[in-house]
């Protein structure tokens, strides 16, 4: 084409300095423009001077030739973009049977080195288009043992072809020579361990790095004790790894810990995959009070490393002591917040069953607003109660409901969550407690009818709802925590009955609360006897057979069919209420219809009245409030 290209520039219809650009375009037919991207040059037209390109967002695009030689930036036949254009199965081949060889062929187009997302960019999703971490994982590992490829350690920095081939170990021995600082060195540490099963000689290796980790520790081991004690790990490892024995007199976890550091701060500074190995080097370095001093730092880490410590503590057989400590931090409100956001993450384990309660859910409020107060300060624990929709519900299943309303009312009154936040809490609360309605609307809750009740029948279910929050439920949490210790939950039969009670006891809690916040009290002392109503002995006679009956018509929860005692509520009673002396009323007894005459209506004269104490009306916010002179149903 460069004569064709020669006449067009005699002719003026091109520079002559545009013939070279204009032949390497169309000896590769691939190009790249800075706009519109890569374009296969599909025909020239030497006539009007233009070239027809198919550029993905333009095909058949006409571009005149001087405008394309100044625009344009020819792409090799081998360039990986002209590649996907004119043999893209044959890379998806290379792909799955060559992993270095496509590698190579991205690399060398760009220059002999590109970061992994430009691989991934260029070969994803047109050659690779399955699970590109597994394919990419897999030419990694390639990519390390082969000796013309340097993969760095960083993601960020890029993937370099060399022509001469150096092998993986010396290639390593290099970057760890090279690091500057020992964190840098273990980082290049880590690489070596992955890759020891290809080294040629494990213990040559492992002799070099010990002998530079045990002369380069101590300059750490005062002023950068976390640093120092990876290094120490990374050293283990190492010479694990050659088969070496320790050197006398080299440095150690325990003389890192015997420097009377807190272990908090210390390990923070870890990776998390080291903690566990930290805290266990911190427990053999303090074998008399190690669990004392995790038990302290429970308060001052952050939510994943309490999830460390307490695990090396129900494990060591811990537990009470673990509980008690965390029983006081909740109850003086003095627990941090990340030490409540593990709490938290653990409500659906049913590990610390026995401790999750209001209690919790108050002490979280308190250490949010301390936290407001505190440079450092995090949210991780508001978004937490915020996403979890069964942390609350979970933490006031059991409690009382006046506690609830106590609990109800420090969260509409915190400063913690925003109007739309809160409006979301408290709904959760009114989902799971239907009374404390009123409390946050300030309406009276849609509920069924007031349910009349004599004041001994009301205290008998008090009592029973207090064994049942105090005792009933706390035990059954504890037998929850406890059955849960035994191991495996899907063969452990002590925990799935304890699940089976705790939702026997809520539900009767459930229904407990729904009754007592709608009794009313009474002794049926104002009882009227014109009518019958509430409180009142109705006798009469069975008109088909003569047969006098008495019927004591009292409360709710009164009923004592034996003494003739019947609830308001029965079908009896509502077809005798509001009647007078002389009605015939029909109703209907196991099934048969029979109708009986009022003969005569008196009062109902209660037992001796209870102490003063226990006649006394309880408050309105508590469940059974009571309402003097109760009228009758209509």
């Amino acid at each position: 084409m460069r004569e064709e290209f020669e006449k067009l520039a005699a002719a003026g219809k091109i520079e002559g300095r545009h013939i070279d650009p204009l032949v390497q375009l169309t000896t590769s037919g691939f190009c790249m423009h800075r706009s519109w991207g890569f374009g296969r040059i599909k025909t020239v037209d030497t006539v009007f001077a233009r070239f027809t390109i198919d550029f993905p967002s333009k095909p058949g695009h006409a571009m005149d030739l001087s405008f394309a030689a100044e625009s344009l930036k020819p792409i090799p036949k081998e360039h990986i973009l002209a590649r996907k254009a004119s043999d893209l199965e044959g890379l998806r081949q290379l792909a799955a049977t060559n992993h270095l060889e496509l590698v190579k062929l991205v690399l060398n187009s760009y220059g002999g080195k590109a970061t992994a997302d430009q691989i991934q960019q260029v070969l994803v999703p047109d050659i690779i288009s399955d699970d590109w971490k597994k394919w990419w994982e897999a030419a990694k590992r390639e990519l390390k043992k082969d000796g013309h490829f340097l993969v760095p350690l960083k993601k960020s920095e890029p993937i370099v072809y060399q022509a001469d081939e150096v092998s993986l170990q010396e290639r390593l021995l290099r970057e760890f020579r090279a690091a500057r600082g020992l964190k840098a060195r273990i980082a290049v540490i880590g690489e070596i361990l992955k890759s020891a099963h290809d080294l040629s000689d494990r213990k040559a290796a492992a002799e070099e790095i010990v002998a530079a980790l045990n002369a380069e520790i101590p300059s750490y081991q005062r002023t950068q004790p976390a640093v120092a004690l990876e290094a120490v790990f990374a050293r283990d490892d190492i010479r694990q790894m050659g088969g070496l024995e320790p050197a006398e007199g080299e440095p150690s976890a325990k003389a890192i810990w015997s420097q009377d550091l807190k272990v908090g701060p210390v390990i923070e500074l870890l990776p998390a995959i080291k903690h566990r190995r930290a805290v266990e080097s911190f427990k053999e370095a303090h074998p008399d009070d190690w669990h004392e001093l995790l038990r302290q730092a429970l308060n001052t880490v952050p939510a994943r490393l309490c999830r460390e410590f307490v695990n090396v503590l129900v494990q060591e057989g811990k537990i009470t002591e673990l509980k008690d400590t965390l029983a006081r931090l909740i109850s003086q409100h003095t627990a941090s917040s990340e030490l409540l956001l593990w709490l938290a993450r653990e409500h659906a384990t049913d590990a610390f069953a026995d401790l999750l309660g209001p209690e919790v859910f108050r002490a979280m409020l308190t250490s949010m607003e301390r936290d407001q107060f505190n440079e450092k300060r995090s949210n991780r624990l508001r978004e937490y109660i915020l996403d979890d929709p069964d942390l609350l519900p979970d933490l006031t299943a059991a409690a009382e409901l006046d506690v609830i309303k106590d609990l109800t009312r420090a969260l509409q009154l915190s400063p913690v969550f925003d109007d739309m936040d809160k409006r979301s809490l408290l709904a959760r609360i009114v989902k799971s407690h239907p009374a404390v309605q009123s409390l946050i609307s300030g309406e009276p809750s849609r509920q069924d009818t007031a349910l009349i009740v004599s004041w001994s029948s009301l205290e008998r279910r008090k009592e029973e709802y207090a064994e049942l929050v105090h005792k009933k439920i706390p035990a059954n949490s504890k037998e929850i925590a406890l059955a849960r210790s035994y191991g495996d939950l899907r063969e452990n039969h002590e925990y799935k009955a304890a699940k089976e009670m705790q939702k026997v006891l809520m539900r009767r809690k459930d229904e407990l609360e729904a009754q007592l916040v709608r009794a009313r009290g009474t002794d049926f002392s104002n009882a009227r006897t014109d009518v019958v109503s509430i409180g009142t002995i109705v006798h009469a006679t069975d008109v088909s057979t003569g047969e006098r009956e008495t019927f004591t018509i009292l409360g709710a929860w009164d009923s004592d069919p034996d003494k003739g005692i019947i609830s308001y509520l029965s079908p009896v009673a509502q077809a005798l209420l509001n009647r007078k002396v002389g009605d015939e009323v029909e109703f209907e007894v196991h099934g048969a219809r029979h109708t009986h005459r009022i003969e005569s209506i008196e009062a109902y004269q209660p037992a001796p009245p209870p102490t003063a104490s226990d006649s006394a009306a309880p408050p309105s916010e508590t469940p059974g409030a009571s309402e003097t002179d109760p009228q009758p149903p209509a």
